[in-house]
């Protein structure tokens, strides 16, 4: 049996296998997680409509700063086309109510500490920091189509574009 222990910011697992993510055209894997408010949001609330859902390592780092700051300078667009966006890591609510406060972020962040929905949707991977092996969430947008399809993932973001990307490419959807 895997034996997992505390280091730092991720877990480091022994014997772990990476999930597989699921595919473009695959359901979205269903969940339920508290948001920032303590409110518990789940994939089928955004059903009939399109969700954008992005995985991100943690609260308040420049690269997870930049991507939350990106989407939410275009969230009245992505609204404007049918669009929810989520962020969910494995942050704690408190730590996403502070985040989220100190960017003005007008989407729900959700908690996912024991790393589940990062895990059902292939995000948690191994990573090698600084010579030490960890896991943690890796940086990833889906866009949900209102069916509870996936319609797209991106694996390799410029946070600092991220929402004029994710956008451009809901509108070439629809």
């Amino acid at each position: 049996m895997s034996s997992a222990r505390t280091v730092g910011y991720a877990l480091t697992m022994s014997d772990a296998v990476a999930p597989a993510m699921p595919a473009a055209g695959d359901p979205a894997p269903d969940f339920a997680l508290p948001d920032d408010t303590g409110a518990t949001r789940r994939l089928a609330d955004a059903r009939g409509r399109w969700l954008v859902l992005f995985f991100y390592p943690k609260d308040d780092t420049p690269g997870c700063t930049a991507e939350a700051c990106s989407l939410r300078d275009n969230h009245q667009d992505l609204q404007k086309e049918g669009a929810a966006v989520l962020g969910i890591s494995i942050d704690s609510l408190e730590s996403h109510d502070k985040f989220r406060g100190k960017y003005s972020l007008d989407f729900p962040l959700l908690s996912d500490q024991s790393a589940d929905v990062a895990k059902m949707y292939g995000v948690w991977k191994e990573k090698n920091m600084y010579g030490r092996r960890t896991w943690g969430v890796a940086r990833t947008t889906f866009i949900i189509g209102p069916d509870g399809r996936i319609r797209k993932i991106y694996k390799k973001v410029d946070t600092k574009k991220h929402g004029e990307d994710v956008l451009a490419d809901l509108r070439a959807m629809k």
